[in-house]
């Protein structure tokens, strides 16, 4: 069992779609179940539009779930946690500020010390933290680590360990009883009995800790694996509040999914990103050992060239199921070899058939030449006779010649070849463009 766990606080970006990746892959070539977990139990954070958009953005994907779990809907399990732990002496009360921890790390880097918790709340008695709460205090509760080493043997990373006190006690409960994600996390990985986590290693002291709590409640320990994060081409860190590389915004570019799905599933392994496959050979060759611990760097100009190789290569099928655009098959097989992009597809259907608003300067002479022996039949073989029969009584020079043709037919010095682009208009539509294009 594995799941994919997004907090609603924002679009899903690209670092966040690889991990839903990774997992949907492994879950699928391995034969596991694999779930979707809302994580929003931070309801001043959470929003129902973000929900939506999560599980929209995966769908078009491709990415396919067996239920949908949502942590806002279980608070009477993280309650009854809440009192266990409490009741086992596993979790204690603290007091400190915001202000008062920080002052408290600065001052244990100031002497070269780990800025871990001191511990100092264990030393109140109950009367202490009774006078506390009297005087309006509400505390907010920390996790009590035992003194035994954290290990655990990650899939990414090898063996990862933590002596004893090496990490802070996290805190479970918010002052307001709200759970946080260590403690939720772990209640719902024991409850759906999910066995594998795959997330990013921003969560390794996170980790730590859970194994912990994995411990304390008598539950399996899953096998964890910790992919590196996601960062822009100069270092920087993905984020979702600020809609960087969002799905949104990647999907606006008109970037077919399973290229989306090829690149999150490769980059930052020994595979190459210019191999495509698709989604069942994706799945029967994911190896999460081909995986390396370093950096990876997110390139959407990667993306793009994928993209605009893959592209050319659609059936025109294809096109109309990922992209809803309507056209006949000869048009795509003219144009298909000379666009980069989707816009471009669009930008010479409207050429073709919508006209263009352009004017050539051309002489008199030349326009009535042209004009006068454009072909009767337009088919394959006309771009030749035609531009044949001007250079003979002319002396402009043939690449002239066909630039200027071209222009008064696309308006564009550029594009698919004349003889090919050329079956696409009638010889009236040839003359009507000549006429409302030319500049004499």
């Amino acid at each position: 069992m594995l799941r994919f766990a997004p907090s609603p606080t924002g679009n899903l970006h690209i670092g966040n779609a690889r991990i839903a990746v990774l997992n949907y892959l492994y879950a699928k070539n391995n034969q596991l179940d694999f779930f979707l977990r809302i994580d929003d139990t931070d309801t001043e954070r959470s929003e129902e539009k973000f929900v939506n958009s999560i599980i929209d953005d995966l769908k078009w994907l491709g990415i396919t779930f067996s239920k949908i779990i949502r942590q806002s809907e279980r608070k009477k399990l993280y309650k009854d946690i809440f009192e266990e732990l409490k009741k086992k002496n596993l979790i204690y009360p603290c007091f400190e500020t915001q202000e008062e921890l920080s002052l408290k790390r600065k001052i244990q880097l100031k002497q070269g010390k780990p800025p871990i918790y001191d511990r100092s709340s264990l030393k109140l008695g109950k009367k202490d933290i009774n006078d506390l709460v009297l005087s309006g205090k509400s505390p907010h509760w920390r996790l009590k680590l035992d003194d035994n080493p954290i290990s655990w043997n990650d899939e990414i990373h090898g063996m990862v360990k933590f002596d004893n006190l090496s990490i802070s006690d996290p805190v479970l409960f918010r002052s307001d009883e709200m759970p946080l994600f260590t403690i939720t996390s772990v209640v719902d990985d024991v409850d759906l009995k999910v066995s594998h986590i795959l997330r990013g290693d921003d969560h390794i002291t996170n980790t730590a800790a859970q194994i912990k709590l994995f411990q304390y409640l008598g539950s399996n320990i899953p096998t964890f694996a910790h992919f590196p994060l996601m960062r822009t081409k100069s270092g920087s860190g993905l984020s979702k509040r600020f809609n960087s590389f969002s799905l949104k915004e990647i999907k606006k570019k008109k970037i077919l999914p399973i290229i989306i799905i090829n690149y999150l599933s490769k980059i930052g392994s020994s595979l190459s990103i210019e191999n495509f496959d698709n989604i069942e050979n994706l799945i029967s060759n994911f190896k999460i050992n081909l995986f390396s611990k370093n950096s990876v760097l997110f390139n959407d100009e990667d993306l793009l060239r994928m993209n605009s190789k893959n592209l050319k290569e659609l059936s025109l099928n294809e096109l109309k199921q990922n992209f809803g655009f309507n056209c006949d098959e000869k048009f795509w097989s003219i144009i298909r070899g000379n666009i980069e992009e989707f816009d471009e597809i669009e930008e010479w259907y409207n050429i073709i058939s919508k006209g263009i608003n352009i004017k050539v300067k051309i002489d008199e002479k030349l326009t009535n030449l042209i004009v006068n022996n454009v072909p009767e039949k337009i088919d394959l073989d006309s771009w030749q006779i035609w531009t044949k029969k001007i250079l003979e009584n002319t002396d402009i020079k043939p690449k002239d010649l066909f630039i200027k043709i071209r222009m008064l037919l696309t308006g564009k010095n550029f594009g698919p070849s004349m003889n090919q682009l050329l079956t696409l208009f009638t010889k009236n539509e040839i003359l009507k463009r000549i006429e409302n294009n030319s500049e004499r």
